[in-house]
């Protein structure tokens, strides 16, 4: 019997140093994903509403897609980093 709950008792430690993430890496993933939406959006209403010509209008939608694309980037290689530590 003491031998089942030791067993057990490392395999429930050796859970805990194996998790992938800590809940303050995922509540900054969590952040980060919730601020990219709200960006997304102010970018999407932006668009919907600009009475610019066709080629500003679309330079600008373009603009916000890059700046979307490296936000993405950027919070994915912050996001790896920390599931290698």
């Amino acid at each position: 019997m003491k031998n089942i709950i030791v067993v057990l008792s490392c395999l429930f430690v050796m859970g805990l140093a194996h998790a992938e993430e800590t809940v303050g890496e995922s509540a900054t993933a969590t952040k980060n994903n919730a601020k990219r939406a709200l960006k997304k959006g102010a970018n999407r209403v932006k668009e919907m509403v600009c009475a610019e010509g066709d080629a500003k209008c679309l330079a600008k939608k373009a603009q916000h897609r890059m700046q979307e694309t490296g936000d993405t980037a950027k919070d994915k290689i912050e996001e790896g980093v920390n599931k290698v530590d």
